[in-house]
């Protein structure tokens, strides 16, 4: 039993390229970190005095930053190179940390979200871009898992470490968190170089540049994206505010509850991932996508913190399912030369998503009451596992190196 287990770990990980290893290595680093974010909004309504509705207003913002961060750093991956944009987003996302924290005005703490957005959110399609322009197809939904478990890994440390960090003094979220960006960027500058980064393809190297929005399959697609991703965000704008408000939780426990999440995914995603090849990664994600909203849908169910547990375990499952399939999808659509660009549009449906999660999540939360965004997000589950299904023929989203089908 013990061999068969093991046996499946190396399959899982074997052939994977080395420049998919050292990303991976850099989002260890970084996700570390990764502190802010989980409890800004718990930082902005206990510390700086801002409404729950300023913090949702806040927090779209920085989905703002994020739409227009996710263009810049897919077109500059296309004529820069991934690597410099990654390294250049994550040695600035340090210093806005470092700026942020020194803020209290709700003019000067909107403006340096924005900013910082804009600047996070380039690392994403490069980094995407990156891995893509690396891995051979057959094994680039495995690669893509790879840099995500990684950057899991380290979020089983993040938000557990800033909730006990944040007990004590919210400062010390924003210190480790720009530390962990400047030695993320050291790692990726000294093991790769300013040279060993894919580099920027000419749009006339043997294929011409395609631009997303003229490929109306992919646009029904990333509006689904921009639809989970709404439900996905809760996870940072009002499902802290519930778990604080209704379960009575501190911020270090909702700290260990979010690293449940990361240590399942850890443990658990690539062995799936490499068992689900030659699946349909559409009609998967679809199913992904009915278990994440599933489990947001059960919260109002239970109070203690056994059955918050509980609904991290279901919603992980639906995230292991539909986000790193979606990932792939994305990647095959894109053209070699255009790979930033296709990247960029699918980390901006993201950005779009964290401008609607915290705006319509707490409008709802506030106006209705909690019980009915999260039975609302139930119903949403359906639809989008209903889109992905009829996606997954018009997209023809079949698993990298699976034959075409006929006809």
């Amino acid at each position: 039993m013990l061999r068969r287990v093991a046996g499946a770990y190396r399959a899982a990980f074997a052939g994977l390229p080395r420049q998919a290893w050292i990303l991976a290595l850099a989002a260890v680093v970084n996700r570390s970190g990764t502190m802010v974010l989980p409890f800004l909004s718990l930082y902005l309504t206990t510390k700086l005095s801002f409404s729950i509705l300023e913090a949702g207003r806040v927090l779209s913002l920085y989905g703002v930053g994020a739409i227009v961060g996710s263009w810049l750093g897919g077109a500059l991956s296309d004529r820069v190179g991934p690597l410099r944009v990654q390294v250049a987003s994550l040695t600035g996302t340090g210093i806005g940390f470092t700026v942020l924290s020194r803020l209290n005005g709700r003019l000067g703490v909107s403006l340096a979200v924005l900013g910082l957005s804009v600047v996070q959110e380039c690392f994403r399609p490069a980094m995407f871009t990156a891995v893509t322009r690396w891995s051979d197809p057959t094994v680039r939904t495995r690669s893509l898992a790879l840099v995500r478990l990684a950057a899991n890994l380290g979020m089983t440390v993040g938000p557990a470490v800033g909730g006990i960090l944040a007990v004590r003094h919210y400062g010390l979220l924003f210190v480790v968190d720009a530390t962990t960006c400047w030695l993320a960027a050291g790692v990726l500058t000294l093991a790769i170089g300013w040279s060993g980064g894919p580099r920027p393809l000419a749009a006339g190297a043997g294929a011409k540049a395609a631009s997303p929005w003229r490929d109306r399959p992919y646009i029904a697609f990333l509006a689904v994206m921009v639809v989970l991703g709404t439900v996905f965000f809760q996870i940072s704008s009002t499902m802290p505010l519930y778990f604080r408000q209704h379960y009575r939780l501190a911020e270090d426990a909702i700290g260990f509850l979010l690293a449940i999440n990361t240590v399942i995914i850890v443990a658990v995603e690539m062995i799936l991932l490499r068992a689900l090849e030659g699946r349909d990664h559409m009609a998967l994600a679809g199913l992904g996508c009915l278990l994440v909203c599933t489990g947001f849908a059960l919260l109002p169910l239970g109070t203690s913190w056994a059955f918050a547990a509980l609904t991290v375990v279901v919603w992980t499952a639906g995230e292991m399912l539909s986000v790193p399939l979606t990932n792939s999808v994305a990647s095959r659509r894109a053209p070699a030369v255009s790979s930033g660009r296709y990247m960029g549009a699918y980390s901006l449906a993201f950005g779009v998503s964290f401008v609607l999660a915290p705006t319509v999540g707490t409008a709802v939360y506030e106006g209705l009451g909690p019980g009915v965004l999260w039975s609302g997000v139930g119903g949403v589950g359906v639809v989008l596992a209903v889109a992905c299904l009829g996606l997954a023929r018009w997209l023809g989203a079949r698993p990298s190196g699976a034959p075409a089908k006929a006809g």
